[in-house]
């Protein structure tokens, strides 16, 4: 069935709020390069520092 790679394959970032590393999402797919934060709470904490 599918393609698709395994995690251990998918491209990742670090987090520069949190510095956790996160994985890519299929719901970035065509945004990936302007993601900068591994989630919401993330990038709300930036804005109020």
């Amino acid at each position: 069935m599918g393609g698709g790679k395994t995690p251990s394959e998918r491209p990742s970032k670090i987090c520069p709020v949190c510095g956790k590393p996160f994985t890519w999402r299929k719901s970035w797919r065509n945004t990936w390069e302007s993601v900068i934060y591994c989630s919401d709470r993330c990038r709300k904490q930036r804005k109020e520092k």
